[in-house]
């Protein structure tokens, strides 16, 4: 196998992980959000990453320490911002329900993703694939468009809406936000390249494995937000006695997988992109969030959620064949 059929394969496993990781998230109760989250993210943001990059890494701290401190804050950073967009995306589901806001935040999240690293490439307007590249992040961005819509079209039929046109314009403005942010988090991937690149130089790290010394660095930041976030509301709410509540084995145990299979997704990713080479990041992004977003559907099929909603199914399964070709048109941009 080459190095570009593995670095797809990789982006399809990726992909799955990507799209599963969600299912956690409703085996929450007994244990309050803050309480769930803050193990998730503990799980997904430091031991995963940490003990993944060591394990193929031993130097792995080395590495980081002898990193520029500029470098490191600002993918920290970049990580702390994509921490914001992730709180940003539960405040606008409250406002305009999910299915507007998970529509927005992804195709905004893939395409932002894609375009920021691909400008960031030195000559990227004369590079044969850029016209391909820009036409599979559009069409991606339309089939986002159009699995949003059957979404609404579905939560239409089953609920009324009573949200005021007000609420639904913040929430929109809150949404766009989200995704805008959402998209750090493979910005900061990008750059923190010098710590993978020093992994590979000086502690002679494999392309493939010196990309999990990055993830370490970007999250952190991410941690940041998303735990300094639940720790905020465990303080305000006063819910810790929510980890002592009876039953809640199931709760802990999907908190742990959900943070596994999260990081997974960004793990197996980043290998991934680092054999594509220069144009990896910008390629794999939009791949892995659009098949993601084909195999999340499947599993709300498989849940029911589609159930008695013939005419917005028929609009999704268009929605998914446009992704199908845009990740066919990224994924032969980089051939």
């Amino acid at each position: 196998m080459n190095d570009y059929t593995l670095a797809i394969t990789l982006v399809l496993f990726a992909s799955f992980f990507q799209g599963t990781f969600g299912l956690g998230m409703k085996n929450i109760a007994p244990l309050k959000w803050e309480a769930w989250w803050l193990i998730q993210s503990l799980v997904a943001m430091i031991i995963v990453p940490v003990a993944w990059a060591l394990f193929v890494i031993p130097d792995l701290f080395q590495v980081i320490q002898q990193t520029p401190s500029y470098t490191l804050f600002i993918a920290a950073f970049y990580g702390l911002l994509w921490g914001i967009g992730g709180i940003l995306f539960g405040i606008s589901v409250e406002k305009t329900g999910i299915s507007i806001t998970y529509g927005i935040v992804m195709g905004l999240a893939a395409s932002v993703g894609s375009i920021i690293p691909l400008f960031q490439i030195e000559g990227a307007f004369e590079q044969p694939s850029f016209p391909i590249i820009l036409a599979g992040v559009i069409l991606l961005l339309i089939g986002v468009g159009i699995t949003a819509v059957a979404g609404v079209k579905r939560d239409q039929l089953h609920t009324k809406n009573s949200s005021s046109n007000k609420s639904i314009k913040i929430g929109v403005l809150i949404a766009v936000t989200s995704g805008i942010l959402s998209a750090s988090l493979n910005v900061g991937f990008i750059k923190a390249g010098p710590v993978s690149s020093l992994a590979i130089e000086s502690y002679n790290a494999s392309t493939q494995n010196a990309s999990l010394a990055s993830w370490v660095v970007v999250l952190i930041g991410g941690f940041i937000m998303n735990g300094g976030y639940a720790l905020f509301l465990l303080i305000k709410n006063n819910s810790w006695s929510s980890y002592k509540v009876r039953n809640s084995k199931k709760a802990y145990f999907w908190a742990v997988l959900t943070g596994i299979f999260w990081f997974a997704a960004l793990g197996v990713y980043g290998q991934g992109a680092a054999l594509m080479g220069n144009l990896g990041p910008v390629i794999g992004w939009p791949i892995l969030l659009g098949l993601a977003l084909i195999i999340s559907n499947i599993w709300a099929y498989h849940a029911g959620e589609w159930n008695n909603a013939r005419e917005p199914f028929k609009i999704l399964l268009g929605g998914l064949a446009v992704l199908i070709g845009a990740i066919c048109l990224l994924g032969y941009a980089n051939y």
